[in-house]
């Protein structure tokens, strides 16, 4: 019964990050941002069930300190994603030579952008309530995103304006996926990392060079573009959808230069040097990443060359 106290432990604090927020500060929302590493961390360092009772508790608690609706939404946008991440980095099974064989990497990684997906339209419906008051709010962050941008002398025409405001607010879940699904890598590793350092991490956790995504992956982002031309919900999916694994395939590709300078000279700078160009641009140079981490995954590249994966393994949790 150790993963009860932990969880409810987890699961104040996580739910104390969250509801600080309503302060209003740069502290509060970078706290705020931070909510999940402590459903992550007892749910990869005890047992996925610390993490579910840190969602309930989590929930209860935002429900109590700020509204049921805070408390649903911290349930299914920070607390639900986290657990079930941390159960499917969990999973394994031994093997004939006894050694214990764990859940790929890359297919993890295919499960972030699934997870990032659905819990992007899930808040979109929680918090818009129907289609068109979802565009509404949609319009109204591109609104100001683009009169904050074209002010003064680079202001826009009225209808060029308009058009652009429309643009951006269909492609608002497709963004918000992107941003999601990075988020979430990000905050899986970190809590996977703050584990193993306490040795409590049951696996070992795979190097970046060896995250390779399954080859039907490329489906996803294909069925995503395609119901994006859908109206209401559905295309809010798809869009969230192809946002997601397009995201995901960019990481891969970077997965992918991690490995293909491994024991080249200036490796430390050739990669400093793709960071960088990855935040100068702005993102631009994802298109690049996206397109290499498909090609990497269609045509099993590393696996040809020996390099990256791990065989695709079902399993049950290990405890």
């Amino acid at each position: 019964m150790n993963f009860v106290v932990t969880g409810i432990g987890a699961g104040l604090v996580s739910a104390l990050l969250m509801a600080v927020v309503v302060k209003a500060t740069a502290l509060a929302f970078f706290l705020y941002i931070l909510a999940p590493i402590p459903v992550l961390i007892v749910s990869l360092g005890w047992d996925h069930r610390a993490g579910l009772v840190a969602g309930a508790v989590g929930g209860a608690a935002i429900a109590l300190l700020l509204s049921p609706m805070s408390g649903l939404g911290f349930v299914l946008v920070t607390a639900l994603p986290a657990w079930w991440l941390s159960y499917l980095a969990l999973l394994g099974r031994a093997g004939a030579n006894g050694v214990m064989e764990w859940y790929p990497v890359g297919r993890l990684l295919a499960w972030i952008a699934g997870t990032a997906t659905l819990t992007v339209v899930a808040a979109g419906i929680i918090s818009a309530g129907t289609y068109e008051a979802f565009q509404a709010n949609a319009r109204e962050v591109a609104q100001a995103f683009v009169d904050m941008q074209f002010t003064g002398p680079r202001a826009l025409e009225a209808e060029t304006r308009g058009d652009l405001i429309d643009a951006l607010a269909s492609f608002t879940p497709f963004l918000s996926a992107q941003g999601f699904t990075t988020v979430l890598a990000l905050y899986l590793w970190t809590a996977a990392k703050i584990v193993s350092y306490s040795g409590r991490l049951p696996r070992s956790w795979p190097p970046i060079p060896e995250l390779a995504m399954p080859r039907a992956s490329a489906l996803a982002l294909v069925l995503g573009l395609g119901l994006a031309t859908f109206e209401n919900f559905v295309g809010v999916f798809g869009f969230a959808l192809a946002g997601a694994f397009f995201t995901a395939f960019a990481l891969q590709g970077l997965a992918a230069i991690h490995d293909r300078t491994r024991g080249k000279a200036g490796r430390v700078a050739i990669l400093i040097g793709l960071y960088l160009l990855v935040f100068v641009t702005q993102g631009i140079l994802m298109v690049a990443l996206s397109l290499f981490g498909i090609v990497d995954s269609v045509f099993q590249l590393r696996r040809r060359s020996g390099a990256g994966g791990q065989p695709n393994l079902p399993g049950t949790p290990s405890t």
